[in-house]
């Protein structure tokens, strides 16, 4: 049970728990419709409840539901709802920064202003389930707002959808997405090679490289050394690998272990040498 403080619209009310130490924003169809400030409401499992608790990297709920329109916090409940049917368990408390993004989006959207996106091509390669989940969006705000959602805009959905599944801020996510653009345009560059994004080896190296940003902020170490492998049989892949994490390092301010050059290595030379599965070259 809990007591109603401020009645947002129909489908949204702030309130507290019966002791009236904990507030929360209580989200579910009908939910404020025709109730009073003190009223008290019961809850099922249709309704969503998120804690108003202190501000934390999420941002200050409190803030965000104060001044954001009401129907975003829903807009965001129900990108989190399709998220959760596909991945399974998330943070719910990511529907602040979310709600807080669309409200700006919309916004602009309105006055007709757009905001570029040049990663948007890398995030729908390197968070695909979270792009496919985020173009629930453009049925939901057509319906809501009678707009029309860019994929630009999805892009950055998709990243705030990525933060609650992984719990990482949307920042660190964008920051992967330019790592891995930066890359391999430094890769193109030194080899002279056009690389085919939607081909398996982009695949395979843009999912190295997240996973390889991932490690050093985690501390996470490789298991094997490729390095005098691939410097003697590929050296120019080799070479072409140290420059580029050597770019890395200063990027991300910081150095990285050896091993990681041999591992980049095996997969520049896969996106950029002959196609030689037979190589001996393992993940």
């Amino acid at each position: 049970m809990y007591r109603i403080n401020k009645v947002l619209n129909h489908n949204a009310v702030v309130a507290v728990d019966e002791e009236g130490t904990n507030e929360y924003l209580l989200i579910g169809r009908g939910i404020g419709f025709g109730k009073k400030i003190s009223e008290r409401v019961e809850t099922g499992p249709e309704v969503n409840i998120y804690s108003l608790k202190p501000a934390s990297e999420r941002g200050d709920a409190r803030e965000i539901v104060r001044h954001v329109n009401p129907e975003c916090l829903e807009l965001a409940g129900e990108i989190l709802d399709e998220a959760q049917k596909h991945v399974g368990k998330l943070d719910r408390e990511a529907i602040f920064p979310l709600a807080d993004h669309l409200e700006f989006a919309i916004r602009r959207m309105k006055k007709g202003e757009r905001i570029g996106n040049p990663l948007t091509p890398d995030i729908q390669t390197i968070f695909y389930v979270e792009y496919k989940v985020a173009m629930c969006a453009y049925p939901l705000i057509r319906k809501r707002f009678d707009l029309e959602i860019s994929e630009d805009e999805i892009g950055f959905i998709a990243l705030h959808i990525h933060s609650a599944i992984m719990d990482e801020k949307v920042s660190d996510a964008l920051q992967t997405a330019e790592i891995v653009r930066e890359c391999v345009e430094k890769i193109e560059e030194l080899t002279g090679t056009r690389v085919e994004i939607m081909s398996l080896g982009y695949n395979r190296m843009m999912n190295h490289i997240r996973y390889m940003v991932k490690r050093i902020h985690t501390g996470e170490k490789l298991k094997m050394n490729l390095n005098d492998y691939m410097k003697l049989h590929y050296p120019e892949a080799f070479e072409i690998a140290g420059q580029v994490c050597e770019d890395m390092s200063r990027k991300l301010k910081c150095s990285l272990p050896d091993a990681e050059t041999g591992y980049l290595a095996m997969h520049i030379q896969r996106v950029t040498g002959p196609d030689d599965e037979g190589d001996g070259m393992t993940e």
